[in-house]
Formats: C-alpha cells, structure tokens, sequence
C-alpha cells in the first residue's frame, strides 16, 4: 500500500493486517511516511533479508505492529526481531513440493508462517501453489495462505476452510490491483463478502 486515499478506501473493509512493502527493488517499495491505521488493523512491514538495524528503524518510524519477512531469514534472525515487540511472520515460497520439517527451528522465534509460491519475486508473483502439499504440514501454528489468490479461488478456499488445517489469515495482493500498490476496491469489497458466505 502506498496511495493515502486507496489506503483509507481499504481501511473501511477492516482488513486485519495491511502491509507495506520495505524492500527497494519492489515496484510496490513504500519511500515515504505511512498512514495512521485504525486500531483493528495492524500496520505490517513487509523485508526481504534486511539488516537488524533497518528493520528496528522502519518499526519505529512507521510504528509497524508486525513484520513479514520474505527472504533468506534464519531462526536466530527471527529471535532478534523478537526483541521489537512485534509479530513475526516468517514467508515460506513453496513450489511442487517443500519440507516442513524445516519450520521446527522457528516454532520458538515466529508468531505466523505465511506460504507464498515460489518465483522469480520473494513475493507478488500473482499465481498459487498445489495447496494440497498443505496436506504435509504438521504443526500447530497458524499460517497465512498467499500466492496469487483471487475470486477464482473462493471455492478452495472455502473447502481448505473447513479442514484441520491452522489457516489463520488470506494474504491478498496482486490480483486485486490496478496497478502495484494500487487496490481494486470493488473487488476487495466482492471478495471479502464471498469469503465470509461459508
């Protein structure tokens, strides 16, 4: 999000997170101050393997209440995030397969785990992954479900819904723009109204 007026239009869907994106070569890379949100919405970070201090400096300046970290980012650099009193949401970009094992080593140092398809961007790359590999995930932290997610997909959402699975939020982004950083709002307003229809 970077338009003030397209983020005030947003903030009237009460999304319970918005993000903004802190990762220059992002064509969605926010250069300038954001908005005071609403209470009910969490005003969320999103890096891609930047330094502790840049991130410690963007949740002061834009007083940020969580992160979304897209990269490279290990177990121990999520625990010094930890220190900033923020959520952690740590992105996984899946592709045909991928090792949930892995997600063990951040059970202690992360709030959400967020799964994205993998492609040639950390994220936004505007198409989904096979969400039956979801089927493998073992753990019981609650996860954000991303990747390219539209109106089409309402109807799988719906039946992954109604899983076991911990789906804790739908990441929306590139199919509901304009232009980047730029929301539909018709769109959002349709999506948000079938989402609920369970």
């Amino acid at each position: 999000m970077r338009d003030s007026k397209n983020i005030k239009s947003i903030s009237i869907l009460t999304p319970d997170y918005m993000g903004f994106i802190f990762w220059e070569v992002s064509s969605r890379y926010v250069d300038n101050d954001t908005p005071r949100l609403p209470k009910h919405i969490k005003k969320t970070g999103v890096f891609v393997d930047a330094s502790i201090d840049y991130i410690e400096n963007i949740i002061k300046e834009h007083q940020l209440q969580a992160v979304q970290l897209h990269g490279n980012e290990t177990p121990e650099y999520c625990s010094l995030i930890n220190r900033f009193g923020v959520e952690i949401i740590k992105a996984f970009s899946v592709q045909d397969n991928f090792n949930f094992s892995k997600l063990k080593f951040y059970e202690n140092y992360c709030d959400f785990y967020l799964f994205d398809t993998k492609g040639e961007l950390p994220g936004g790359n505007g198409y989904s992954f096979d969400w039956t590999i979801l089927k493998n995930y073992q753990s019981h932290k609650p996860f954000f479900l991303s990747g390219g997610i539209g109106l089409e997909n309402i109807k799988e959402i719906h039946n992954l819904l109604k899983t076991n699975l911990p789906i804790y939020a739908i990441d929306v982004n590139s199919k509901f723009e304009s232009e980047p950083g730029l929301k539909k709002i018709d769109v959002l307003t349709q999506f948000k109204k079938e989402l609920y229809e369970l």
